[in-house]
């Protein structure tokens, strides 16, 4: 072990278990270990797991070009020269993960860092990667120095086998792999998913945690034995373990009283602690208990869960709005009225301890602009309403009535398509929302984001008499595409054609809706000057204000550039 131990606490590592009667395995084939890498065989011995490591990683099919040792000798010099490695800027595209330490000391902890800002240099094309910590931390123990360890990494980075899946280096990927695993919980972990879905507000929060488990909260010896088993059987490995997580999670939680604490962060905190419940062997054995889908058949549900985050757009991770807007207060002073009534501190229990914005949202939300207020312009619909507010997406539409109550909606489609239709249609997405800002706070999502079960209602199109008028809104006819769908993590972003669940916005000269069915969650005259709102299916929300009110100011914001 003499030869490993340069970044390694031994102090930290379990080497009780550590055999010698091992015989050497560099000779043999893939179908010869992998029965022995689920039984932990190399686990026996630090040696032994470094050779592997280096055999397993030296005959993943790469491109011509890969990275290599001498590279990094070369670009460590150049790039790095006598900084502090402790000090160097992790890149973006990790997406602000902390450094698992595992059992590396703190010379170990720097050689992290410089190894991924080398990476960095080496593969411009890495836009999202937030595993890479873990992956580049757990190599270190078992490699003889840094550039064995950056040329095992740019290997697993470079492979280019198309059948051979090793770590999501897109946000579109990353995001896709939360879709499929979100499908594979509906399948497989049934209990869980009804569990996750009484006490969290956003499941899809919670799916898109999956990778964090892994990566980032799983003890050392948990990681080492998956990744064992990883090098040999590929990125299915990691869905098979997370399962087996939330079923353990599950089988424990159950006998628990019910807490306020999130089950975001009681997952994370069963995996953290995991080690007081569940060994390693039990975990990897209910893992392979699964009988999970066929590779090809995950890979096709993968590449059918990216084909519609494409088809949307969805293809980087922006920055919160909520992190805009508290950035943007004085900007919103200046600017707008609405804000003006607000506190900052209302505004910051708004928007960011319980955000209204997802923190990936898939359009590009960077600075708020205001435009359209009641204030400044004419308040009429058809000519300055939609004029101010068509041809932007998403926008957020901001009410403050005459009794000082304020409320409205986050809407994600562009005002104009409401032209689509020759009468007064309902159109938008499930990222739509209303909320109230005062005199409490209070959001409602889209009804399936916490019930996905309802997506597969109805699909026929039907057409809607709206109590306010006597205009029909019809939903738009929409191909059924809930057979690509995730129900949960893509559920947001599509029309899922279901019946008055799914009526987001509507608008005419005679009036702006939204939401929809047994109600209006808001109703806006011609004038802009009075409205209503009340419950409706789509958000199943409360009346966000006075149940007829008269309009003080009313708002469009957008975001800009």
């Amino acid at each position: 072990m003499d030869e490993y131990n340069h970044f390694v606490d031994w102090d930290k590592m379990d080497v009780t278990a550590q055999s010698q009667d091992t015989k050497d395995l560099t000779s043999a084939e893939l179908q010869e270990l992998k029965p022995l890498a689920r039984k932990g065989y190399w686990a026996k011995n630090h040696s032994l797991r470094a050779k592997m490591y280096h055999k397993l990683i030296s005959s993943i099919p790469c491109r011509t070009v890969t990275p290599d040792a001498n590279v990094y000798r070369d670009i460590s010099v150049t790039i790095v020269g006598k900084r502090n490695s402790l000090t160097l800027p992790l890149p973006e595209f990790v997406d602000n993960n902390l450094i698992p330490t595992y059992c590396l000391n703190s010379e170990g902890i720097g050689a992290v860092r410089k190894i991924i800002f080398c990476i960095a240099n080496q593969f411009p094309d890495i836009s999202y990667c937030p595993a890479l910590p873990s992956f580049v931390a757990l190599l270190l123990h078992y490699t003889k120095d840094e550039a064995e360890c950056f040329e095992q990494v740019c290997r697993i980075l470079a492979c280019n086998d198309p059948s051979k899946r090793l770590i999501d280096q897109t946000y579109i990927a990353f995001e896709s792999s939360c879709m499929t695993f979100g499908d594979l919980v509906n399948k497989y972990c049934k209990a869980a998913h009804k569990l996750i879905v009484a006490m969290s507000e956003d499941v899809l929060e919670v799916y898109s945690d999956w990778q964090r488990w892994l990566f980032g909260e799983l003890p050392m010896v948990y990681i080492a034995r998956i990744f064992d088993v990883f090098l040999v059987e590929g990125y299915k490995v990691l869905f098979r373990v997370a399962l087996a997580l939330l079923k353990f999670f599950r089988k424990g939680r159950a006998a628990q009283p019910v807490e306020s604490q999130s089950i975001q962060q009681e997952i994370r905190a069963f995996v953290r602690d995991i080690a007081k419940s569940v060994p390693p062997e039990k975990l990897l054995e209910k893992a392979f208990a699964i009988r999970l889908f066929s590779r090809k058949e995950i890979q096709l549900l993968q590449m059918a869960n990216e084909k519609v985050l494409k088809e949307k757009g969805i293809t980087v991770k922006q920055k919160s709005l909520c992190f805009i807007l508290l950035r943007s207060w004085k900007s919103l002073l200046s600017q707008g009225q609405i804000f003006q009534g607000l506190q900052p501190l209302e505004c910051h229990m708004g928007w960011s301890s319980d955000p209204f914005i997802w923190d990936s949202q898939p359009e590009a939300l960077m600075f708020p602009v205001c435009y359209f207020s009641s204030l400044l312009i004419l308040c009429a619909l058809h000519f300055r309403f939609y004029s101010h507010s068509d041809g932007h997406e998403p926008t957020l539409l901001l009410i403050k009535t005459t009794a000082k109550e304020v409320c409205g909606a986050y809407l994600s489609t562009d005002w104009s398509k409401r032209n689509h239709q020759k009468q007064l249609s309902f159109f938008g997405t499930g990222e739509c929302f209303v909320f109230r800002l005062q005199p409490e706070v209070e959001r409602y999502e889209w009804v399936i984001i916490k019930n996905p079960t309802l997506a597969a209602a109805d699909s026929e199109p039907e057409n809607h008499s709206s109590p306010a008028t006597s205009t029909h809104l019809s939903r738009s006819a929409l191909p059924d595409r809930s057979d690509q769908l995730s129900p949960f993590l893509s559920a947001r972003h599509f029309n899922l054609p279901s019946t008055t669940a799914s009526m987001f916005m509507a608008g005419s000269h005679e009036c702006i809706i939204i939401g929809g069915g047994d109600g209006q969650a808001l109703y806006l005259d011609a004038d802009l000057n009075y409205g209503r709102t009340s419950h409706c299916d789509t958000f199943n929300n409360q009346p966000l204000c006075s149940e007829s009110f008269q309009i003080s100011v009313l708002e469009v914001w957008g975001f800009g550039d």
